[in-house]
């Protein structure tokens, strides 16, 4: 949901071959100068495509089975999840781009000049009144977090989360459980909130936002009378320092990638999948395949390595197709934990109705949403189709 940053690898790298040039042009030394472009743009093309770099199998078989035995192992030790939308659906949470359910596809009374401008940093700063309207309906705190979100706390406490980076805004990560440590938010959080007058940006907390959105106020800067937006990243605003550092520090060391409910078309988090090593297996839990970039349009974009599932090339890469909660049980149960994962389930989702009976009234007298609880054995569920 943001600009392309100037951290961007290629920008950063054209910028340096360009230095070398204006070096060049103005010493004696041109001849060592252009070998060292040289030498630069092959390195460049040999980290994006991959060459000469070696490529080991590590799933005996790309099928979740595959993928349950190989986490089983003493190879995989550290897993990043990267996560969308697509795994808050089942808590009430509409997703962005499902033609009919999806959050751009219900916006209309909103009068937006299109979708998208309703996190538009630019329309917010004249028009925040259809961004709040919708915050209201969608607030952190009127949701329980999903299996799947439950998965991925139950993978720290197994010891082999090495970070979950997240597109999504509802914070559901938090309230399964993960710590600030754990996660990379990479489209913002609502926690915080700053005023928008680049001057001030005095910062106010949760409980002041929350505050003014249930009373219907547009939240206004007590010191300069600004308009004071949650932290969350607009389109046309930079992703967190945070995203950068850990992205440069993280996937070096992954042993494996699990991606869950994304369409994977924003970047820069869709390159993601592009960034841990050419070995490193990649499990896509969603309801259609996506990231398959075509290698030489993934380098000329920088969008790393393509997902590729069923060439006869394919040797690291698994899609298990369907609904999130489901593809998580499934894996839960070949690992052995399947039961620990619906206890979980069942034990927070107890936690959060017995807080919100007991607790602080919220504004909104709509109590927390359930996500649906882990079918008992013998159940039918039935998937609906759709991308995420």
């Amino acid at each position: 949901m943001a600009e392309p940053d100037p951290s961007d690898p290629l920008e950063t790298q054209a910028g340096k071959v360009q230095e070398a040039q204006d070096s060049d042009s103005d010493t004696e030394g041109g001849a060592a100068g252009g070998e060292e472009e040289m030498d630069f743009l092959r390195n460049l093309f040999s980290q994006t495509l991959g060459l000469g770099s070696k490529k080991e199998r590590l799933l005996d078989e790309l099928t979740l089975e595959g993928v349950a035995r190989y986490m089983q192992s003493e190879r995989c030790r550290k897993v990043i999840c990267l996560v969308g939308a697509g795994i808050s659906t089942s808590a009430g949470i509409p997703d962005f781009r499902s033609p009919t359910t999806g959050l751009y596809a219900n916006l209309e009374k909103y009068h937006l000049p299109y979708p998208e401008a309703i996190f538009e940093i630019g329309y917010f700063k004249k028009h925040p009144e259809p961004f709040f309207a919708l915050t209201k309906e969608l607030y952190p705190g009127q949701f329980k977090p999903t299996i799947c979100h439950y998965f991925i706390r139950l993978l720290k406490e197994k010891g082999q989360l090495l970070r979950c980076y997240t597109q999504n805004i509802d914070t559901l990560e938090r309230v399964a459980g993960l710590e600030p440590e754990d996660l990379v938010e990479a489209h913002g959080t609502f926690h915080t909130s700053h005023c928008v007058n680049a001057v001030c940006r005095q910062e106010y907390g949760l409980s002041w936002m929350k505050e003014k959105i249930f009373s219907e106020e547009i939240p206004k800067c007590e010191k300069c009378q600004s308009v004071v937006k949650p932290d969350i990243i607009f389109f046309g605003e930079n992703l967190p320092a945070r995203f950068f550092s850990c992205m440069q520090s993280d996937f070096i060391k992954a042993d494996l990638l699990i991606i869950m409910g994304t369409s994977l078309q924003v970047q820069p988090f869709a390159s993601l999948i592009g960034k841990a090593s050419l070995s490193t297996p990649r499990l896509l839990i969603n309801k259609e395949k996506t990231g398959q970039t075509d290698p030489f349009l993934g380098m000329m974009m920088g969008l790393g390595g393509g997902m590729d599932f069923d060439s006869k090339k394919a040797y690291r890469d698994v899609a298990w197709l369907g609904d999130c909660d489901q593809g998580c049980l499934a894996l839960a149960d070949l690992l052995g934990w399947k039961k620990d994962l619906e206890d979980l389930v069942r034990r927070e989702h107890a936690s959060i109705d017995a807080q919100s009976g007991s607790g602080t009234p919220n504004p909104n007298p709509t109590s927390p949403r359930k996500s649906p609880l882990p079918a008992k054995d013998g159940d039918k569920t039935t998937e609906k189709e759709g991308p995420q």
